[in-house]
């Protein structure tokens, strides 16, 4: 589908929700994500005022995904206090644009993990992400599960392990972060809605800190520690030092999701957890290497996060004890 076609198709989406929209214009691909296309454009009103909208959506001939679930999770977290764009329309691959989809209103900010770690500008953003991270992972933790019915469940040791078996790829040091997990599992927390990506990189910033949080695909529920040894992972510090997204450490960010009624969560805990995200992230790439390798999605990006997997193989062996 051409630019100008899937202006027409978003024009006929947003129209359906809101009804004073009469044109669609400077509709622009958004940098970033290997699993689905993002891409913001303006509408104009019969009153001649102007909004700016994003609309997500899987790539073309990609499987199914749960992005209309999706939606409705971003509905559930702006009412558990989870600073979240709103939506604005969303289907699936039968509603108008050829694949499932949401449209949301644009947040300005910073999304670039390099340029928030690095950039002076972000200086007084970096200040405040780790205890903006541990309030909005409280909020997140806190979304009842009766609101959002459907969202996966399961161990994801077990989840990991199966899948690493299918894909037929052999490594010893995946081999030998699986035997510590087995080892090693903490007691667990009562089960929560997991936002399951939640990192530098699908946060837009602005100078005073968090405005968004996004990219609510892999959400489930599960440990609701998963989330704070995932936004841990050493992948989601893009070359700077502290061990929290590359701007906080643990001790900030456990004291903060406990001010924010997260609760304490032991570091043993937190530890274990950080090792299961390493490795999830490792094994993430292999499988969106091979789906470009099958031809699946053609694309230099995904075929690119494939040589990732030996720096995740070194990560893991720092790790472990």
């Amino acid at each position: 589908m051409d630019t100008a076609a899937l202006a027409d198709r978003l024009l006929a989406v947003v129209a359906a929700a809101v009804p004073d929209v009469e044109r669609v214009g400077d509709l622009r691909r958004l940098p970033g994500g290997a699993s689905r296309e993002t891409w913001s454009f303006t509408v104009q009103r019969s009153s001649g005022a102007t909004d700016r909208l994003v609309v997500r959506r899987d790539p073309p001939g990609a499987p199914p995904s749960g992005i209309a679930l999706e939606a409705a999770l971003l509905a559930a977290a702006a009412r558990a206090g989870v600073p979240v764009p709103p939506v604005v329309a969303a289907g699936d691959a039968a509603g108008g644009l050829g694949s499932a989809f949401v449209v949301m209103a644009f947040v300005e900010g910073e999304t670039i993990p390099r340029r928030i770690l690095r950039d002076e500008q972000w200086a007084p953003a970096r200040a405040v992400l780790t205890e903006q991270c541990g309030a909005a992972l409280a909020a997140v933790h806190r979304i009842p599960l009766a609101a959002v019915p459907g969202l996966p469940e399961g161990d994801p040791l077990t989840q990991l392990r199966a899948l690493l078996d299918r894909l037929g790829q052999p490594h010893p040091a995946f081999e030998l972060a699986f035997r510590w997990l087995e080892g090693n599992r903490p007691p667990p927390s009562a089960p929560a809605v997991v936002h399951g990506d939640f990192r530098n990189g699908n946060l837009i910033v602005g100078p005073e800190g968090i405005r968004a949080v996004l990219d609510w695909e892999l959400a489930h529920v599960g440990d609701p520690v998963e989330d704070l040894g995932w936004l841990c992972v050493k992948a989601w510090r893009f070359g700077a030092p502290a061990e929290v997204g590359g701007f906080g450490s643990v001790g900030q960010l456990l004291d903060a999701y406990r001010r924010a009624g997260g609760g304490a969560v032991p570091e043993p805990a937190l530890r274990w957890w950080q090792v299961l995200g390493t490795l999830r992230w490792g094994i993430i790439c292999i499988v969106q290497a091979t789906t470009h390798l099958v031809g699946a999605v053609r694309s230099v990006e995904l075929a690119a996060i494939g040589r990732r997997v030996c720096e995740v193989e070194w990560d893991l062996l720092e790790l472990l004890p």
